[in-house]
């Protein structure tokens, strides 16, 4: 993955009922670039987020889903996706964009 910055790493935070229950041990859920590693993961959450330190990330890589073209019996498929959650340490600081949740 060549000339990524750290901000095109993070896409968009996951915001689910069994994320949420996550939030409460430190650990939060993006949406991240599909050719990201662990360590530009983690750079970026550091970065972007001002007193956060990450523990550890964790990757899954989610295949497109499989759609049928209407009117036809054609099949085409949805873009695959990569998520990360990432784990803070305990004494770091919330990540403010969850807060008012």
């Amino acid at each position: 993955m060549a000339n990524v910055q750290y901000y095109d790493v993070i896409l968009k935070p996951v915001v689910t009922e069994k994320t949420m229950e996550l939030m409460g041990d430190k650990k939060y859920t993006f949406l991240v670039h599909p050719e990201a590693t662990k360590s530009q993961i983690k750079e970026a959450v550091e970065k972007m987020f001002d007193g956060t330190k990450v523990a550890k990330v964790n990757t899954m890589n989610c295949e497109g889903k499989k759609k049928r073209v209407r009117g036809t019996f054609k099949y085409g498929k949805t873009a695959a996706t990569k998520k990360a959650i990432v784990q803070l340490t305990e004494d770091s600081k919330d990540i403010e964009i969850f807060q008012g949740l």
